[in-house]
């Protein structure tokens, strides 16, 4: 079958659509506004990286882990709405000087995962998610990188409004995972902040973004992700199911779609099935039963009142300042207070 994304006429590939814009798609860049500052985001390529200080922790930890040379840790290859790379020097703090397998069921951007494979021959790792196009996106990346970076570039070229929309009509889970994965990172570099969101109907309708020049194909970052995935398993799994066989000296991170700190800030249909608190409730008492069998356990939500007294017994809650950096009102941005739980 002939690839719906044929590199050497991108533009002629796709059902054209016209230069508009689609009818709400305004409002729906000054609703996101407020949903995206739920939590800080990876930064977004616009930004400076890491502080070498954050930078270090990283190498530091990479290396008792695995007895490997310090070396720079990977970053992840899409920027995500929670990301946690603010974060990384207090979630490092929390990770054990040893443990077994590494089990991360709400995957997002990875940037806990990829921290800590700067390896030759990491431990071997479960990634899972619930977004079965993410999970795809992972797969097409470690099996097929060559293809995904020839499809970006290809992308980088053709890029403007109109083709983000045509590219964004696509029935894109009818293609392979390398197409995906070029499908999805490349909505993700240049749609409104960075943003995964979709209707009822599964499809994706976050709006064309305003960046100045959004880095659409990274090879390097690309390639070294490829790299730290390969001794990865990656499914599409609840998070329930994604640990069921994680063992006394495992590592499991649980990095749940945050509990909104208010109204206007939920931001729930990062699958089109939602996470709301029945979810919650479910995570905490995984998280305790794990706990009891000897599991290391790390996990990262929003400072909601729900939250702590979800974790209030039997867990050790560690307060962390983050910033919100993808939403683009001024009044939006600034500091707000994380929990880092273990």
């Amino acid at each position: 079958m002939q690839s719906a994304f044929a590199l050497s006429s991108a533009p002629s590939a796709l059902e054209p659509r016209g230069d508009e814009v689609q009818e709400g798609d305004q409002q729906q860049a000054d609703s996101l506004d407020d949903a995206a500052s739920v939590s800080d985001g990876d930064v977004p390529s616009s930004e400076p990286e890491s502080d070498p200080a954050r930078q270090n922790d990283a190498r530091q930890v990479g290396s008792r882990l695995d007895g490997s040379r310090a070396g720079e840790p990977r970053r992840p290859f899409i920027k995500w709405a929670g990301g946690k790379r603010q974060l990384l020097p207090e979630l490092l703090r929390h990770v054990p000087a040893q443990f077994g397998r590494y089990f991360e069921p709400f995957v997002g951007g990875g940037a806990l995962f990829f921290a800590l494979r700067p390896a030759a021959a990491p431990a071997p790792a479960l990634l899972t998610d619930v977004n079965e196009r993410l999970i795809r996106t992972y797969r097409g990346v470690k099996n097929d990188v060559e293809d995904v970076i020839a499809r970006l570039a290809s992308y980088d070229r053709h890029h403007e409004e109109s083709f983000f929309y045509r590219l964004r009509d696509l029935d894109i889970d009818a293609q392979t995972d390398s197409e995906v994965a070029a499908w999805f990172i490349y909505l993700n570099k240049v749609g409104f902040n960075g943003l995964y969101r979709v209707n009822r109907q599964n499809r994706f309708n976050v709006p064309f973004g305003r960046h100045k020049n959004p880095t659409i194909c990274d090879e390097a970052t690309l390639r070294a992700c490829s790299a730290a995935l390969a001794a990865a398993t990656i499914e599409k799994a609840d998070f329930g199911a994604a640990v069921a066989s994680a063992r006394a000296g495992d590592l499991v991170y649980f990095d749940p779609p945050y509990v909104p700190l208010s109204v206007t800030s939920s931001f729930t249909s990062y699958t089109s099935a939602g996470f709301g608190s029945d979810e919650q409730i479910r995570l905490r008492n995984l998280a305790l039963e794990l706990k009891r069998r000897g599991v290391h356990v790390l996990l990262s939500n929003s400072s909601a009142p729900l939250v702590r007294e979800l974790y209030a017994a039997d867990f050790c809650i560690t307060e962390v300042s983050a910033t919100r950096l993808v939403n683009s009102k001024a009044t939006g941005r600034g500091a707000i207070t994380e929990l880092v739980i273990s």
